[in-house]
């Protein structure tokens, strides 16, 4: 991590009131009690050589997050509590520096809190008032809400101290804190990414800025923790709502901000709505805990220069997502390299890409395991690309297993007559599947799965085949950006690192003569806004018809989704990054009796006017039609 701002000082001149503040955005690791506490003192040593006088840190810096049911363990509670006073120890000689740091607090009960933390001692403690409870959050299970929205006076600034969803609720504890006089709002944060949540995000903290003429500091985690990635992404805003600076994506980064606090008076000056709206809160809070003297700890003649680190388009966030996933994961539960299968296909293309940038070429061995279906061009794009990547490439010929595998099982086929190819198909991809576990088991590699959202949502996929494997990279990316991003990658080596052929053949799982993947499904351009619409947007058969699609397939892709929740559970974890992943975001049970129906525009419009029909009937009856038939 490196202080990327110019100066080294406070500064506190010509009566300008200003605060210079560290955001740390550091990537921890759930349950790394110790080498969290060193990365967190490392980045506080940092930021006071850089003359921050306050350095905030990440939501639940100390135990990582989410640490889910770690936290039903006594033990770990009271070693992270323990590990909170190693680092009030271990940065007492940072004298002047206020520190705000994430742990879980215990008292009556758990707590999502915030240390404050001040010349080696806990100067005092904020609990987490709003507990999120939806999409991959589950804070309800573990913590009790806190009550208290407390103000301190950090070197002569007022400062209001709350955690990630706090700041998300227009009267919240920021809220209330700026009402009571809190002339900076630091926001401590892990905020799970998904493609195009960083506009909304901002848009928010903007909001809450301009809402309340106070500065916001808002400081987000970064890095993968199994299927989440934290984009980082820390970001000020001043009292207007306009953005002063934001820190680097998806990497570790210490964002210095000078403050010109002076600036939030002259804001409320000249805005007369929080003088009524405070009305409201006045003593909602108690008196400020003065921390400090109102004294700069360091003294200079000029400001540091804003630094913003640019927004990424849609395909660079989504991919670099992915690197960290793979990489944060991988590394995270001690593995050093990875396996991947090669087909020729843009699939395991993109996969092997991505572990390559995640990982390094030397770290990746991919696996070209042709079939008597194999064609000769998925076998030379293959080979292309693992030299484009400088991955070490093997050829394992899986025809003389094939063949055998076949021959044992003629006999016992006979016994179940049908004319389905499916089981001599799923014996190759599950032949393949064993290969790439003997060799992981013998090189200590994990298997990177290449399947994608698409086909996982509806069940093209084979079990304990393709689906074998650590983790799947792909998992939460639709078909359509899977070449999104394969193109945006080539543009960037300013090559054909994804050779030309495997972007525009048609994609075919090589299975059967002559096979590709519209002999099973939809074209991928009719599959996945259909998918988009029923998966993540929960839409009914009824809106999609409406929308254009044709009830038919529509019906058809419903059902194939629901029919295979029992293959995605089996499956591996995979980076999240839409709004609505497969399995922590969309939880739907195996065993379900519900289904929807889709039919046509107009016979879905009859039913509509009949019963709307006899709605009126009943009204004009005097409510007879209700009463009968209980």
């Amino acid at each position: 991590m490196s202080a990327l701002s110019g100066a080294n000082n406070t500064v506190a001149s010509n009566g300008v009131r200003r605060l210079r503040i560290a955001l740390a955005q550091i990537n921890v690791t759930v349950g790394a009690l110790a080498s969290n506490v060193q990365r967190i003192t490392q980045a506080a040593r940092e930021a006071h050589r850089a003359g921050a006088q306050i350095v905030i840190f990440p939501e639940l810096a100390i135990p990582g997050y989410p640490p889910e049911d770690l936290l039903l363990r006594p033990g770990f509670v009271a070693d992270n509590l323990r590990a909170l006073d190693t680092l009030a120890r271990a940065t007492a000689d940072l004298r002047g520096l206020t520190i705000l740091v994430g742990f879980a607090d215990r008292g009556a009960d758990l707590y999502n809190a915030a240390a404050i933390l001040r010349d080696g001692v806990c100067l005092d403690v904020y609990h987490k008032h709003f507990l999120p409870n939806y999409s991959v959050f589950d804070e309800d299970r573990y913590f009790q809400p806190g009550e208290r929205a407390p103000c301190y006076l950090i070197d002569g600034v007022m400062v209001g101290v709350s955690i990630c969803e706090d700041i998300w609720y227009p009267g919240g504890p920021p809220t209330i804190q700026a009402y009571a006089g809190a002339e900076v709002l630091l926001n401590l944060s892990s905020s799970p990414f998904f493609v195009g949540k960083q506009a909304g995000r901002e848009r928010m903290l903007a909001t809450r800025a301009s809402d309340t003429g106070s500065i916001v500091v808002y400081c987000n985690l970064v890095g993968g923790q199994d299927e989440l990635i934290f984009d980082g992404n820390s970001v000020v805003f001043d009292g207007q709502g306009d953005l002063i600076a934001r820190a680097k994506a998806f990497e570790e980064d210490l964002l210095l901000v000078d403050l010109d606090v002076e600036d939030v008076f002259r804001t409320r000056l000249h805005d007369p709505r929080r003088r009524k709206e405070r009305i409201g809160h006045s003593g909602a809070t108690p008196a400020p805990m003065k921390i400090g003297e109102g004294i700069p700890a360091h003294t200079a003649t000029m400001p540091l220069p804003p630094r913003i680190e640019p927004l990424l388009s849609r395909e660079e966030e989504a991919y670099r997502a992915l690197v960290l996933g793979v990489r944060d994961y991988v590394r995270k539960n001690g593995f050093s390299s990875a396996v991947i299968a090669l087909s020729g296909g843009i699939d395991s293309a993109l996969t092997a890409a991505i572990a390559v940038d995640a990982l390094g070429a030397n770290a990746v061995t991919g696996v070209s395991m042709p079939s008597r279906y194999s064609s000769a061009g998925s076998r030379d794009d293959a080979k292309a690309l693992a030299d484009n990547l400088g991955i070490r490439y093997l050829t394992l010929p899986i025809e003389s297993i094939f063949a055998a595998t076949l021959e044992t099982l003629r006999e016992p086929f006979e016994l179940f007559p049908s004319t389905s190819t499916l089981p001599e198909e799923n014996a190759q991809a599950r032949i393949r599947g064993n290969l790439l576990m003997a060799l992981s088991n013998r090189s200590g590699a994990i298997v990177l799965t290449t399947g994608n959202k698409s086909e996982m949502a509806v069940g093209y996929a084979t079990l304990y085949g393709d689906m074998a494997g650590g983790f799947a990279v792909l998992k939460d990316v639709f078909k359509l950006l899977v070449y999104d991003l394969a193109r945006w990658r080539n543009a960037q080596a300013g090559r054909d690192l994804i050779p030309a052929s495997t972007l525009t053949k048609p994609p075919s799982a090589e299975l059967r003569p002559d096979q590709q993947d519209t002999d099973s499904l939809p074209p991928y351009e009719v599959l996945d806004p259909i998918l988009q619409a029923y998966v993540e947007d929960d839409r009914s058969p009824a809106a999609m018809v409406d929308m254009g699609y044709d009830a038919e397939i529509v019906q058809r892709v419903m059902t194939m989704v629901e029919r295979a929740e029992y293959k995605r559970r089996q499956a591996p974890p995979g980076v999240k990054i839409t709004e609505r992943a497969f399995g922590r975001d969309r939880r739907l049970p195996i065993t379900n009796g519900y289904s929807s129906r889709a039919v046509p525009p107009k016979a879905i419009r009859e039913p509509e006017r009949e019963r709307a029909e006899t709605r009126s009937r009943a009204i004009a009856d005097g409510g007879r039609h209700a009463r009968r038939g209980g």
